[in-house]
């Protein structure tokens, strides 16, 4: 009801889902405090599992995640909570609404660890805009930055081989 009786908060639902054991959890919006739980379930063998967040670049990502989590109202310290966050996220992927309304992927980065106090980053991907055609269609193309992502070694164990081509910023995706 409008008072909240009966109430089902996601974070809630996040918990119940621990309880089935599942080899992955796929939370489609964090808001607020489900975020420490999601955070628990990937430090705790839960691994490729995926959760949104709204920020406007990967960086703030990690942010607007530290935030949440602080909303579980736990004694943390902040250098405890982004600690957690360099172990349990691998990957941050930005999808953002363009100009002519379709989303792109704009961004993929890799979460490297810490150094010192903050969280460490590096963008993998990007997306590159060249322009909008007359009917308002935005145009762009993907590039490598370079950058060999830390975590190949754990794609190959897993089968998964990726020519390093792909991370070389003058050849075409």
């Amino acid at each position: 009801n409008l008072e909240g009786k009966g109430e089902i908060r996601q974070r809630d639902l996040v918990k119940n889902a621990l309880r089935m054991r599942p080899e992955r959890i796929i939370l489609g919006e964090c808001r607020g405090e489900e975020a420490f739980d999601m955070l628990q379930a990937m430090n705790t063998g839960h691994e490729g599992s995926m959760a949104t967040v709204h920020a406007n670049n990967p960086r703030e990502a990690i942010s607007r995640l530290e935030q949440m989590i602080g909303m579980a109202g736990l004694p943390m310290s902040q250098v405890s909570i982004r600690g957690q966050i360099s172990a349990a996220v691998r990957m941050v992927v930005q999808l953002q609404r363009l100009a002519d309304g379709k989303r792109r992927v704009t961004s993929i980065a890799e979460i490297t660890g810490m150094e010192g106090d903050i969280i460490q980053m590096q963008e993998i991907f990007k997306y590159v805009r060249t322009g909008t055609d007359a009917d308002g269609t935005s145009h762009g193309h993907h590039v490598a930055t370079g950058v060999r992502p830390r975590f190949l070694a754990d794609l190959v164990a897993h089968g998964i081989t990726i020519p390093g081509s792909v991370f070389d910023p003058s050849k075409p995706l």
